[in-house]
């Protein structure tokens, strides 16, 4: 059975393990060691998830899977009519079970509650990331290019997919 919770600062710590697990997993064909440890403690050391939360106003959520923290996703409101999934992530164990779309569905139902007229959401996806067709498949599509400075010399080299809500 698959549960979802809306996650709290409690919960960095869970997210930061599960990201420890799953971005290596994701990423390790595309990014360098080091470029994957950068991005891991800019983005996922727990004092940054709580920033996100409580600063940048990243909603996360927590799927579980008959009590087990699976995977995760959140959700940031940038503009009026636009929100950006930050992050969708599963874990490698879980992957294959339909978690990433209840994932994907918890986002944009999420975004439907908060904002109930037409809206846009965006995502960033590595250009390279076989994740591409997954969301194709959910209904999103490419709007442009970007290839964005992190820092220490790395970039982000993604597309912008949008998705009409």
């Amino acid at each position: 059975m698959l549960d979802l919770r809306r996650a709290t600062t409690e919960d960095c710590g869970l997210i930061h393990d599960m990201a420890m697990i799953v971005f290596p997993a994701t990423y390790s064909e595309l990014l360098s060691k080091e470029q994957l440890d950068y991005m891991l403690e800019w983005m996922y050391a727990p004092q940054s998830i709580r920033k996100q939360m409580e600063v940048d106003h990243h909603v996360y959520f927590v799927a579980y899977k008959d009590e087990e923290p699976c995977g995760y996703v959140s959700v940031e409101q940038q503009d009026t009519d636009l929100f950006h999934l930050q992050k969708i992530y599963v874990l490698p164990e879980f992957q294959g079970h339909g978690i990433g779309i209840f994932l994907f569905q918890a986002a944009i139902r999420y975004i439907k509650e908060i904002h109930p007229s037409p809206c846009l959401m965006e995502l960033n996806v590595n250009r390279q990331n076989k994740a591409l067709q997954f969301y194709e498949r959910m209904g999103m599509r490419k709007l442009r290019e970007g290839d964005f400075h992190i820092g220490n010399g790395y970039y982000m080299n993604d597309y912008i997919m949008g998705l009409d809500i």
